[in-house]
């Protein structure tokens, strides 16, 4: 996809949808030497490290092209995720630390939900790179858009629009930058995540959004949902209210009305 279509597929979706935040490219880099240029990892430009959600929140708020390596983080559990941490056996780490701050009583039942969640192995990747997809600086891999529920509603209604398959999501309240950036890039399926403590915490995530991720390719087709996805009656975001009724009043103001004749 050239880049004004990038930038075009982003203006149409944040017009469409009256988005607050900008939709997220993101790219998975098997080296940090391909940042683009002007990149800005918060080690270097903040002299901080920062958690990946906080990434997030510079490229959907700020506008930000953002870069991520083991040196710019500090968020433990997703620098295990996404395969940073060099952890012997990252989901037996990610299960003794979620019992350690009682998130679960047992290691066991911690285990099970870790199995569920999407990680990358130890050094599959050495960076990521966090961009507004109007700026077109490349092919996404994942791209995260965050909206309200009725927002979601119809991003959902749009990609089911083209094969009818209903999207699915896993939900633990936890690491869930793992879900919406990650998922969509290993599974090359659309995903729906409730972001969870460290993005409200950390990154100013708002108690009414929501994110739905989709992989890069899937870009096209949701451009094309959200134009044809129930045209024919209407649906489309906000949400229009039903008028077409005739509201009734308590009974003191039907007497009043038949006294002076009105009604």
């Amino acid at each position: 996809m050239a880049e004004k279509n990038f930038k075009e597929i982003s203006d149409f979706i944040r017009d469409e949808l009256r988005l607050k935040t900008l939709p997220v490219a993101v790219k998975f880099l098997k080296k940090k030497s391909d940042f683009p240029e002007k990149t800005r990892q918060p080690s270097v430009v903040l002299q901080k490290r920062v958690t990946i959600c906080q990434g997030v929140t510079y490229a959907r708020v700020y506008g930000w092209t953002v870069g991520l390596t083991r040196e710019d983080l500090i968020c433990v559990p997703a620098m295990i995720a996404f395969g940073f941490s060099g952890a012997d056996d990252p989901p037996a780490t990610l299960a003794r630390l979620f019992c350690e701050v009682n998130f679960h009583d047992e290691e066991k039942e911690a285990r099970k939900g870790i199995d569920s969640m999407t990680l990358l192995d130890n050094g599959r990747i050495e960076a990521l790179v966090l961009a507004p997809l109007a700026k077109g600086l490349f092919e996404p891999d994942t791209v995260a858009i965050y909206g309200n529920p009725a927002q979601i509603m119809r991003l959902v209604q749009a990609l089911v629009y083209q094969n009818g398959e209903r999207l699915n999501g896993t939900f633990g309240g936890k690491v869930e930058c793992s879900e919406y950036l990650i998922g969509p890039f290993t599974s090359q399926a659309p995903k729906i995540a409730i972001p969870g403590m460290g993005d409200r915490i950390f990154s100013m995530t708002q108690d009414d959004e929501m994110v739905l991720a989709l992989p890069g390719k899937d870009l096209a087709g949701l451009k094309k949902g959200l134009q044809e996805a129930g045209n024919k009656i209407g649906a489309r975001y906000p949400v229009t209210f039903y008028q077409n009724f005739q509201p009734d009043f308590p009974k003191p103001y039907k007497i009043l009305g038949d006294e002076l004749g009105i009604l």
